[in-house]
């Protein structure tokens, strides 16, 4: 029976830890008085962590063939190190936690990803039944926390992320692990799924695309912040995103069998482009930034559906696990990381517009990239 309740706490908790943890400790940070540059630093270690980390927990999940022991291991250590920011003082305290926290923590999701999947089997259409639920964990800690910052001092943040922490091990301990079933792959290498044209154009699009949204995590709040909005309203604009997103979830087995994966990619490519520039030219307009980020559904929802499940084709049996940790990897760990490094230099050198202009460049770069390199539509039901 597929484990549905279970794999739905575990996404639950850790996308409200996201919704707690990205929207709001930057601006901890900042009350902190740390930099522009020195922010994007501590931020862009969770990708740092991911371009490596990932692909050496993938590895050893296909390995042992056991992936919900090391998705555990994970929810604990990413507990300890974030005890870190308690006792941090400075820079060099709170890169170490920081560190270890990314580490440990950006080991999970791809494991967790492959697990469902392997769960779900010829049901995968169903996998936006069950991630809608870290949308929902989302808006409850973006807005439950927004509205507690209006009213509690911004070391809240810390509790209530440290909380959140505690879901993500509670729920990792009762996630059931499932072996890799036995596919006509397993005897080739990896390398040669890599190769394929389409495989180099979708990991290189979903570079860019996370390049583009580093801007978005690091300084999207601060931004808001600092152009008169209050906390409770940042968290209804983050809100905003996440229920479009959940209304793509909601409408995914659909999706999927009206277009193609290709199609879906390109399309959220090119609302990614219209978004940040939204973003950066039109934050004064509130009716902007709420188109803005009702196109989340897009740049993230549909975008992350149609190319988990693009991975998950192409990764079968067991390359699974690798498969989904080294688009993890790439996307989220090797572009975050440009993205965040990048944004807190520019917004130091040349502010706000500037760098939100810059994620549009990325995004269209994702678009032309993933245009040329994959030429020929797949069917996203054949996925």
């Amino acid at each position: 029976m597929l484990p549905y309740w279970r794999l739905s706490a575990y996404y639950f908790f850790y996308f409200a830890f996201i919704g707690a943890f990205f929207p709001y400790f930057t601006l901890y940070l900042e009350a902190r008085r740390f930099s522009a540059w020195d922010i994007g630093v501590l931020m862009s270690l969770m990708q740092v962590m991911r371009v490596a980390a990932p692909a050496l927990w993938g590895w050893l999940a296909d390995r042992s063939g056991a992936r919900a022991p090391i998705v555990r291991a994970s929810a604990l250590f990413s507990l300890l190190g974030f005890s870190c920011f308690f006792f941090a003082s400075g820079f060099a305290g709170h890169f170490f936690g920081m560190a270890l926290l990314s580490f440990f923590w950006s080991a999970a999701l791809p494991l967790v990803e492959a697990l469902t999947f392997s769960h779900l089997g010829a049901r995968a259409s169903r996998y936006g039944a069950i991630r809608l639920w870290g949308s929902v964990g989302f808006i409850v800690a973006v807005l439950g926390l927004g509205w507690l910052l209006d009213r509690l001092p911004l070391s809240a943040t810390l509790w209530v992320s440290l909380a959140l922490l505690g879901g993500i091990l509670a729920s990792a301990l009762a996630l059931p692990d499932r072996r890799q079933e036995r596919h006509a792959s397993d005897r080739l290498p990896i390398t040669g799924i890599l190769r394929r044209r389409e495989v180099k154009a979708l990991f290189a699009a979903s570079f860019f695309m996370s390049a583009a949204h580093g801007a978005l995590y690091v300084f999207f709040s601060i931004f808001l912040v600092g152009q008169g909005y209050g906390k409770a309203t940042v968290g209804l604009l983050w809100t905003a995103g996440v229920l479009a997103e959940i209304a793509v979830f909601l409408l995914l087995p659909r999706l999927l069998l009206r277009y193609s994966l290709r199609g879906m990619l390109l399309f959220s490519l090119a609302c990614a482009v219209a978004r940040f520039l939204l973003i950066g030219w039109g934050v004064a307009w509130l009716t902007l930034l709420v188109i803005a980020q009702l196109l989340h559904a897009a740049t993230f929802a549909a975008y992350h559906a149609a190319a988990v499940a693009a991975v998950n084709r192409w990764f079968a049996g067991r390359h699974q696990s690798r498969g989904q940790a080294l688009y993890g990897s790439i996307a989220f760990g090797a572009g975050g990381m440009l993205g965040g490094v990048l944004s807190g230099w520019t917004w130091e050198a040349w502010g706000a517009q500037t760098t939100f202009t810059l994620a549009s460049a990325f995004a269209l770069a994702g678009l032309l990239v993933l245009w040329q390199g994959w030429r020929k539509p797949v069917p996203a039901a054949a996925g």
